[in-house]
């Protein structure tokens, strides 16, 4: 060092030490504003006017993130804390939250790296790990008593091959049959087997990265059921992991309606009844499942559209935008999957105030409410055909107009369509679900292969494709069955 020179600042140097000091905590608080300023800024671009109802009042606002909405300030602010510090720290700039790095949000919450969806922004890795069952007998697995689980999760799936593979090996090393649809946007199952087996499945699930910070235990629902209620186990990769017809990247998960629990949804349709047997309703309760579906049971005062697949309801809700338009719509479902993309659509055509669903569905709401607003059975994609969580009956047998909710399957090979008829008809040979079906159910109607031919019966051709309604009428029929 040459004379006269200061000393560099360094270890050895307390006025070099206390320099480095103050610059750090520069640093530290430049970095506290950039994020809090980043924070704000994410809040704000999810605000949006929370509507006529809003216990505020006139001029409030609402967030709505991650298909959630949120009343209130600090709801949203610990929301983005938990799940949004990775996007929070890329705003803020560089050396906020660099790859693969955790951060802390802005109220203490650890960062998931999650994306402005509330999904993970960089897509984890499928793990394929499976779990220990060297402890438990085979009997634990494979027995009767036990139930069916009901999920999806909607996220981003890198690799969707490799999560159908895995979701295959752990449904047969747990002895579970059933139905798994898997896609670049998530995955959507039902099995059945054993209370052990769909335990450490759930267990499994929720312990998948990949799954991390978006699956939650109440994600499932579950009844009473098992391995028998399916005849087998059917896993595969999709396009949609609820096949609307609609190319997700058109029509997103990500701009569903807003989710009411089970709590506010029967208060929401309480107040619609009461409303509407006065004639002074502005809201829709729409059923978005299928015919069958809701012929065997529904929520009282609904609109339940006339389609056979989930694939019309777009087609459904294009040729009825007038019944729609400026209406606060409920929507409901089996699970809640198909309300995710059906509000979504319903929001992209802009004509309703407001799109609200049911989070979790009837399953939920039944959960809660057994002898709510719903009425009659549930109908379920598997071999039970419907739960039951009330004694009503709401439908008739095809033949002889007495109370009978309990499908069968047409007898006609042709043709396989669902039929409610009593034991009574059913004794007397009227087994098929229209008199053309009972016809050619006495000729040989199948392929050389042996393979059954489906042609259209009398049922399924007078069936409108896409119906029409009329606006007048449903309102005269609302709350009345």
């Amino acid at each position: 060092m040459a004379p006269g020179e200061a000393p560099p600042p360094g270890s050895g140097s307390p006025r070099g030490s206390a320099a480095a000091e103050a610059v750090a905590v520069a640093a530290r608080k430049q970095r506290a504003l950039a994020r809090r300023k980043a924070f704000s800024l994410f809040v704000k671009a999810r605000e949006e006017p929370a509507g006529g109802r809003c216990p505020a009042g006139a001029g409030a606002v609402r967030w709505r993130c991650c298909r959630q909405a949120f009343e209130e300030r600090a709801g949203i602010h610990r929301h983005v804390a938990l799940q949004h510090g990775g996007d929070i720290g890329r705003q803020a700039g560089p050396g906020q939250a660099g790859p693969g790095q955790a951060g802390q949000g802005p109220a203490g919450g650890t960062d998931t790296a999650g994306s402005a969806d509330g999904h993970t922004g960089g897509a984890a890795e499928v793990s394929g790990s499976l779990p220990d069952t060297s402890h438990l007998g085979h009997g634990e697995l494979t027995s009767k008593v036990g139930e069916v689980l009901l999920y999806y999760c909607y996220c981003e799936v890198k690799d969707p091959e490799k999560l159908c593979a895995w979701q295959e090996a752990l449904c047969q090393h747990l002895h579970l049959t059933g139905k798994v649809r898997v896609a670049s946007e998530g995955i959507n199952g039902t099995v059945g087997g054993s209370k052990v087996a769909t335990s450490l499945y759930i267990e499994v699930m929720l312990s998948q990265p990949l799954f991390k910070d978006i699956l939650c235990q109440e994600d499932f629902k579950s009844s009473a059921g098992g391995a028998h209620c399916f005849p087998d186990l059917r896993v595969g990769v999709f396009k949609e992991i609820v096949p609307m017809g609609i190319d997700p990247k058109i029509v997103s998960y990500k701009e569903t309606g807003i989710h009411l629990s089970p709590q506010e949804f029967h208060r929401e349709v309480e107040q619609y009844l009461s409303q509407a047997s006065q004639g002074q309703s502005d809201t829709i309760l729409l059923d978005c499942r299928n015919f069958y579906e809701s012929k065997i049971g529904h929520f009282q005062g609904c609109l339940a559209p006339d389609i056979r697949k989930f694939s019309y309801f777009p087609s459904y809700v294009d040729e009825n935008l007038e019944v729609f338009k400026d209406k606060r719509v409920l929507m409901y479902c089996t699970g809640g999957i198909r309300c995710e993309r059906g509000s979504a659509y319903l929001r992209s055509k802009a004509v309703c105030r407001e799109v609200y669903q049911l989070k979790g569905g009837i399953h939920k709401y039944l959960e809660e409410f057994p002898d709510g607003f719903y009425r009659g059975k549930l109908f379920v994609f598997d071999d039970r055909y419907a739960i039951c969580s009330n004694e009503d009956i709401i439908s008739a047998c095809r033949y002889c107009g007495s109370l009978w909710d309990q499908y069968k399957l047409c007898s006609s090979q042709h043709c396989r369509q669902l039929v409610l008829t009593c034991p009574s008809c059913r004794s007397k040979g009227l087994t098929a679900c229209c008199p053309v079906c009972q016809e050619k159910e006495l000729k040989v109607t199948s392929r050389a292969s042996g393979q059954t031919l489906k042609e259209e019966c009398e049922c399924t051709r007078r069936r409108p494709r896409v119906p029409i309604e009329h606006v007048s009428q449903r309102t005269l029929d609302a709350g009345k069955d």
